[in-house]
């Protein structure tokens, strides 16, 4: 044992200066890994350009889902399923609704989700913590469509979530989000930076600041690239239509209406065809109304239109006012970058919400959100059934009518459900 230890001195004092030029180098080799780790996973991190201007509360849905759910989930077809909550309850013709929670879900720091911990901030709706379990809100007023509204996910504090992604920094520039960073349980990294317009996304592309774009309009110039990977995807979602301001002096007629909506050959339409308000995936979906197709007949008297469209949607808008000269109306297209105070025809692409309850677009008190100005007491009623009925065969009903009768009265042409593009490096 003695000789063994003085040996091991022995090996110690003869090669000091190389062991401790090793430590000296594992040491930095160690601190040099932990600095140099997150920017190697940086690059190689998925990097997202997306087009908007956001705050951390209004982040879009696809984004807010990476990090966490709301208490309902919404299927395909826009029908409630579980989430936070396993189960809940109507009560009151529609102004309780409770919830119970999933006693196996937990926020992202580990802690149970519980009741106490739900934070909505909804106006005019009381909350009531029942048990830990069991959330109760009530409303002012009956209102069918709530459990969609909590389809939002809701977060403990912050961005702490229930999801799969978990949020690693965040960026803000003048309270607007310039980036955000999300890692999942297995370490991998996605990175989403914002920016005010698809033309600056594209260029941050370019630049490579970014590695794929998701959700644009426009393909150009990428789909002509070799090197590059574009997807595409009907957006059953969203549609493109010409809103008619009926209040015009000229599109107050419903004929005159209905002939600009039978002029325009919807074939020549990327897309898939659009025949109404809501999205073909919806439960509420109405197959049989008027679908405004066959030959279209000249008005019997000349017409001069202004149709504005933002610039995305120009194209399309030279195509409206080829098929509209053919029946007489010579129309003057402006581009615009928003909804204008006046217009006579507006040309946008429109989302559209995952619950058929359509109050905001179309009912006649809705000013500020009813694009066409449209004023129809039937279609009022129809609209005001639909929020305070739960029943959802019963409801379904209700939105049939509400899509025939809009149809009828063409408030608005509707064109197609547009394609989104994502591109991608190969």
């Amino acid at each position: 044992m003695k000789y063994s230890l003085s040996l091991i001195w022995e090996f110690l004092l003869r090669f000091r200066a190389v062991i401790v030029v090793g430590i000296a180098v594992g040491i930095l080799f160690f601190l040099g890994l932990k600095f140099f780790m997150p920017l190697f996973f940086d690059k190689v991190a998925d990097k997202i350009g997306v087009t908007g201007k956001y705050t951390p509360g209004s982040l879009p849905p696809t984004v807010l889902l990476d990090i966490g759910e709301g208490l309902t989930g919404l299927a395909t077809d826009g029908s409630l399923v579980p989430a936070l909550s396993q189960s809940w309850q109507v009560g009151e013709s529609g102004r309780s609704w409770t919830f119970h929670l999933n006693p196996s879900k937990k926020w992202q720091d580990g802690t149970k989700v519980t009741a106490d911990t739900i934070k909505y901030n909804f106006e005019d709706v009381k909350i009531d913590a029942l048990d830990s379990t069991t959330i109760r809100f009530t409303l002012k007023e009956p209102f069918a469509p709530f459990p969609i509204v909590t389809s939002r996910p809701v977060f403990k504090k912050g961005l702490l979530g229930t999801g799969a992604w978990k949020v690693s920094n965040l960026s803000l520039v003048a309270g607007f989000v310039e980036r955000l960073g999300l890692v999942d349980s297995l370490g991998n990294q996605k990175i989403y930076k914002f920016y005010p317009t698809e033309e600056r996304t594209k260029l941050a592309y370019k630049l490579g600041e970014v590695n794929r774009l998701s959700d644009l309009i426009d393909p150009k110039p990428f789909d002509s690239w070799s090197n590059v990977k574009v997807s595409q995807k009907v957006s059953l979602d969203r549609f493109v239509a010409v809103f008619f301001n009926t209040q015009d002096s000229t599109l107050a007629d419903k004929a005159v209406r209905q002939a600009l909506f039978y002029a325009i050959d919807k074939s020549k339409f990327p897309g898939e065809r659009a025949y109404g308000p809501l999205s073909p995936a919806s439960w509420a979906y109405n197959p049989q109304v008027k679908t405004y197709e066959g030959s279209s007949k000249k008005l019997g008297k000349s017409l001069t239109l202004t149709l504005s469209t933002p610039a995305t949607l120009l194209p399309i808008a030279e195509q409206i006012r080829r098929d509209w000269q053919k029946i007489g109306v010579e129309t003057n297209i402006k581009v615009v970058l928003a909804r204008p105070e006046e217009y006579q025809a507006f040309l946008i692409i429109h989302d559209i919400p995952p619950d058929p309850d359509q109050y905001s677009m179309w009912h006649s008190t809705q000013e500020a959100t009813n694009i066409a100005s449209y004023k129809s007491p039937r279609i009022d009623k129809l609209l005001e059934e639909g929020r305070l009925e739960t029943d959802q065969e019963i409801r379904k009903k209700i939105y049939l009518d509400f899509q025939r009768f809009l149809l009828e009265d063409a408030p608005a042409a509707f064109l197609y459900h547009p394609i989104s593009y994502t591109i991608s490096r190969k």
